[in-house]
């Protein structure tokens, strides 16, 4: 959810300065020569997914939603871009009136996506909707990158929790977000109060080492730990020794506590010692939490270990390898005039070197196999084949201007989860390898 569904207070500053100053001298240009007006279609896709993903998330949708809503130029914009003498008075004068007016069409929050998925539409004029391009995609690439890390990680993790803490291995604001894009992709918590008091997340945290270099004794932090928190809290046991650590932690909480956390060493080996440790000392309700730069595949080789929980913070916000999905938005069809009725012409990146598009405006489907598993992501322009009529994927997000897609951030999660599962099983597979599924063009006439 966000801040509006919780009722909370949030000064949201404008967005359009989110924006290449190219954007900018696009429109004064189109402004000048007559053409900005001119009805158009812009689309997002990425060419192809990062080496050795199966799959794309995604992610972002609701932010992008946030952002066109407060794409507004005023009055400190307008003197900055006046001052800059970025663009002239004509072209801030149609800027002082700007207002996305349009409609915008994506795949709902949550959604997989695959090399040439059209993951969002953006319909109206030339104008309005190029500037959008950066703000967009920034939003986008961002997001998809994360969630698409926190899938794969939640794949590995199986039914086991994953703790998000990575707000101190990124930007502050970019920490956030991340927050928000790991829930979607399967993450249960974060350690992140901003992303919890603006979208809602379920926050968690308890104390790091520091807390217990402050006492003269580990037995002292525990203490005054399980005195503040409760016998349910988590202590941290590796800052000396693990197995007198967990001993005192025990002695101290008694066979009520939490868990324990370790965060060093060979965690496999270390939480088989700690577990049947904890079992022997009559704690054996206590859970073991692990962190300690993992990654999905760490996560994977900790399955057969007695781990309850994962806390992810470097490799989870750095995209796991890969910190942006490479999407691009792209003008795919425009009318010969501004006359509103003008019927749309498909146009297309023809250069070389892997950057070609492809022309009209596009639909997308996923056509199920006999056992309702995805087997093709089918793309298309013009009609769209009875056989696949329900299986559409773009819905509308902004309609006239007004967005009309908010939804709680845990029905984007859910969407996730039950998405991921329509794939073949070989998804979440680690090991490189192509997409799950392919995709497939099917080309019509893209009517206006």
């Amino acid at each position: 959810m966000n801040t509006a569904d919780l009722g909370l207070p949030v000064d949201v500053p404008s967005t359009a300065l989110f924006t290449d100053q190219y954007e900018l001298t696009m429109l004064r240009a189109a402004l000048k020569a007559g053409t900005a007006e001119r009805r158009s279609v812009f689309e997002v896709f990425t060419r192809r997914l990062p080496n050795g993903r199966r799959y794309g998330v995604v992610a972002g949708t609701g932010r992008v939603l946030d952002a066109v809503e407060n794409f507004r130029f005023d009055p400190g914009v307008l003197g900055f871009l006046r001052e800059r003498q970025i663009v002239d008075e004509e072209t801030l004068k149609w800027l002082a009136d700007y207002r996305f007016s349009g409609d915008i069409w994506g795949y709902p929050e949550g959604e997989v996506y695959f090399p040439g998925s059209p993951i969002m539409r953006v319909e109206g004029s030339f104008a309005e909707c190029v500037l959008l391009e950066t703000v967009i995609l920034s939003i986008l690439n961002h997001d998809s990158a994360i969630a698409a890390a926190a899938s794969r990680m939640a794949s590995a993790a199986g039914d086991r929790p994953l703790i998000e803490m990575g707000a101190r291995r990124t930007h502050e604001l970019a920490a956030v977000a991340a927050a928000r894009a790991a829930y979607v992709g399967g993450f249960a918590t974060t350690s992140d109060l901003a992303a919890g008091f603006r979208y809602g997340i379920p926050t968690v945290g308890t104390s790091a080492h520091a807390f217990t270099l402050l006492h003269d004794r580990e037995r002292d932090a525990f203490q005054a730990q399980v005195e503040t928190l409760g016998r349910g809290t988590t202590l941290l046991v590796d800052t000396y020794d693990v197995a007198e650590a967990v001993r005192t932690a025990v002695e101290v909480a008694g066979p009520e506590l939490g868990a324990v956390r370790i965060d060093s060493g060979d965690l496999l080996l270390v939480a088989h010692r700690v577990r049947q440790q904890l079992d022997e000392l009559g704690a054996t309700d206590t859970k073991i939490i692990v962190t300690s730069d993992l990654d999905e595949y760490a996560i994977a080789s900790l399955a057969a270990a007695p781990v309850d929980a994962y806390g992810v913070g470097t490799q989870l916000v750095t995209g796991s390898g890969h910190p942006t999905s490479s999407m691009v938005y792209k003008l795919v069809a425009r009318a010969d005039s501004a006359d509103p009725k003008a019927p749309l012409v498909p146009v297309a990146k023809k250069s070389s070197g892997g950057k070609m598009s492809i022309g009209g405006r596009k639909w997308a489907a996923r056509r199920l196999d006999a056992d309702g598993t995805a087997e093709a992501e089918v793309v298309g322009t013009g009609p769209v084949p009875a056989e696949l009529a329900d299986r559409q994927l773009l819905v509308p997000l902004v309609r006239g201007g007004t967005v009309v897609a908010r939804e709680p951030l845990d029905v984007t999660r859910d969407r996730h989860i039950a998405a991921r599962a329509n794939l073949p099983l070989s998804a979440t597979q680690l090991s490189r390898g192509e997409p799950v599924i392919p995709t497939e063009y099917v080309h019509g006439r893209s009517g206006s």
